[in-house]
C-alpha cells in the first residue's frame, strides 16, 4: 500500500511514517519547514520527503492519506484529497487500527514531561527484555528512531491531548485505549484549540474513561486539575507519586539525596526499595522517573530492575541536550513550550551548577505563548537564569512591552531581540567563563544553535 502523510516532519506524524514503513508500506510525505532531527530520521528510513504542499504530490494517487492535525481546509493538498475523493484518515485513528489493536498499551499523558517519561519507560522495558513497540514524540538517545513496531504485546506511546485532525477534534489520546496510563500533570496549554483549562480536564476525563477496570492510572499526589478530571469519574486503580514532603498520602515517594535530583531513594508505602543515581537533573526528571518506575511495575518489572535501567538512561534529544562545550561555555538545546517547562529546566540547571552563569535564549514559539496567554508567568519562569534574551522573531507586539515592565533588579535581566544575529551578539557580549547557555524553543529557532557554537569557537578557541 502507498501511504502519503501530510505534515510528515511533525514528531507524531513522522513517527507514524516510520511505523508504516516497518509494516511494509511505501511511504511518502510532504511538509512545510523540513529540519533535523526528524527529517534525517525519515530519509534514513527510506521515506521520500516533499518540501511544501502541492496537489502534484498526490500523483500517482496514494492508496491512503494520513492528515496531520496541523493541516486545515484551504491547504492545497487537503483540497485535492477531498475533491478527488481519495481515502484519508487521521494519524491517531490509523495508529489505533493498524498498530495498537490487541496490544497492551502503556500511555504517557500530561502537559509536561511526556516525551522524556515515555522514553524512560520504554528504556526500562527494553532493558528488561520486553522488546516493546513504541512511539515517542521526539528522538530518544538510546534508540535509533522515534518509533518501532516491536515484537511483543506491549506498546509504549506518548499520549498527546492535542486534537486529531481538522475533521476529528477529539484529543489524540482518546484513540489509544491504554491498559497502563501515566498522567504526569495538567495545566492550561494549546490556547489555539482549548478555551480553558476546564476543557482540557474534560479531554483527560475522556481518556480516563477508556482505561479498563483492571488497568492502572499513575498520577502525582498533588495536582488540582488532575483531581478535577478524575472526579468526573474513574473506574480503574490509581497509584500516586510524590517527591520529598509534598504529601503524606502518596503510594510512591522519592526522597532526594542531592538537591539537583541526580540521586534519590524510591520508597513504596514508606519502605525504601531502590536508589537512583543517574545523569538527569531537576525535580521534573525525578517525577518523570518515578512515574516510569511505577508503570513498569504494572507489567512485571521490579523497581530495582527499573532503577538499574534508569541509571543508564541517556535522555532525549532537545531535552537539555548538551550540544557543545567551547572553552568552558556549554551550549544546551531544550524543547521549551510552556512557562512551567522553562522554570523547571532552568531551576534544575541552577541546582546543578550553583553560582555559575546561566544565559537563557528563549523563543516563545508555541501557539499559546505567541498569543500572549502566559504573559503573567513568562518572565518569572526564567528567574533562575542570570541573563535572559527573548527572541521576537515573529514580531509579537506584546513581548517588548512586557519586558519593559521589568526593573533591572527584578526577575533577572531581560532583553528582546528581533533577529538571530542580534541574539548571538548579545550573548557574546554578556558571556563569562564558565557559562551555561540554554537555547529554548520547540522549533528550529532559525538555526541559532550551530551558528552560536560557530561564533563561540571563533572567539574562544
Amino acid at each position: 500500500m502507498h501511504i502519503h502523510i501530510l505534515g510528515v516532519c511533525g514528531t507524531f506524524m513522522g513517527s507514524l511514517a516510520v511505523l508504516a514503513r516497518q509494516l511494509g508500506h511505501q511511504v511518502t510525505g510532504s511538509d512545510q519547514g523540513v529540519y533535523p532531527p526528524m527529517s534525517t530520521q525519515l530519509e534514513a528510513q527510506g521515506i521520500e520527503l516533499m518540501e511544501g504542499f502541492d496537489a502534484g504530490h498526490l500523483q500517482p494517487a496514494p492508496d491512503l492519506v494520513l492528515i496531520g492535525n496541523a493541516m486545515s481546509r484551504g491547504n492545497v493538498e487537503v483540497e485535492a484529497i477531498l475533491n478527488r475523493g481519495l481515502d484519508y484518515m487521521s494519524g491517531p485513528e490509523w495508529l489505533a487500527r493498524e498498530v495498537l489493536r490487541k496490544r497492551w498499551v502503556l500511555a504517557v499523558a500530561g502537559t509536561h514531561g511526556k516525551t522524556t517519561t515515555t522514553a524512560m519507560l520504554l528504556w526500562i522495558l527494553e532493558q528488561a527484555g520486553f522488546d516493546p513497540g513504541y512511539l515517542v514524540g521526539g528522538v530518544p538517545k538510546d534508540f535509533p528512531v522515534s518509533a518501532r513496531l516491536g515484537s511483543s504485546d506491549f506498546f509504549v506511546i506518548e499520549a498527546d491531548e492535542y486534537d486529531s485532525a481538522f475533521f476529528d477534534k477529539r484529543s489524540k489520546f482518546v484513540h489509544y485505549r491504554p491498559n497502563t496510563l501515566i498522567l504526569n500533570n495538567l495545566e492550561f496549554d494549546h490556547a489555539d484549540i482549548f478555551d480553558s483549562v476546564e476543557a482540557i480536564e474534560r479531554q483527560f476525563h475522556h481518556l480516563v474513561r477508556t482505561v479498563p477496570s483492571n488497568g492502572l492510572i499513575i498520577r502525582p499526589a498533588l495536582d488540582k486539575h488532575l483531581d478535577n478530571a478524575l472526579a468526573m469519574g474513574c473506574w480503574s486503580s490509581i497509584q500516586s507519586t510524590s517527591v520529598g514532603g509534598e504529601s503524606g498520602l502518596s503510594d510512591w515517594r522519592a526522597e532526594l539525596l542531592k538537591d539537583d535530583g541526580s540521586e534519590f531513594v524510591v520508597s513504596h508505602k514508606e519502605q525504601p526499595v531502590a536508589t537512583v543515581r543517574w545523569s538527569q537533573t531537576g525535580l521534573h526528571s525525578v517525577r518523570n522517573g518515578m512515574a516510569a518506575i511505577v508503570a513498569a511495575r504494572h507489567v512485571g518489572v521490579t523497581p530495582d530492575h527499573a532503577v538499574s535501567a534508569l541509571c543508564r538512561f541517556s535522555g532525549v534529544k532537545r531535552r537539555m541536550e548538551l550540544l557543545a562545550d567551547v572553552g568552558g561555555v556549554r551550549v544546551y538545546d531544550d524543547f521549551a513550550h510552556h512557562p512551567t517547562a522553562i522554570a523547571t529546566t532552568l531551576e534544575g540547571l541552577r541546582a546543578k551548577v550553583g553560582d555559575e552563569r546561566i544565559i537563557a535564549l528563549i523563543e516563545p514559539r508555541s501557539n499559546t505563548m505567541q498569543q500572549g496567554v502566559h504573559q503573567a508567568t513568562l518572565l518569572p519562569s526564567a528567574a533562575a537564569a542570570d541573563r535572559v534574551f527573548w527572541a521576537n522573531l515573529g514580531v509579537m507586539q506584546w513581548l517588548p512591552a512586557l519586558v519593559k515592565t521589568v526593573s533591572p533588579e527584578g526577575l533577572g535581566r531581560h532583553q528582546v531581540a528581533d533577529t538571530v544575529e542580534h541574539l548571538i551578539e548579545l550573548v557574546l557580549a554578556d558571556m563569562t567563563r564558565p557559562c551555561h547557555i540554554v537555547v529554548m524553543s520547540n522549533g528550529g529557532f532559525g538555526g541559532i544553535h550551530q551558528r552560536l557554537i560557530g561564533e563561540l569557537e571563533k572567539k574562544l578557541v
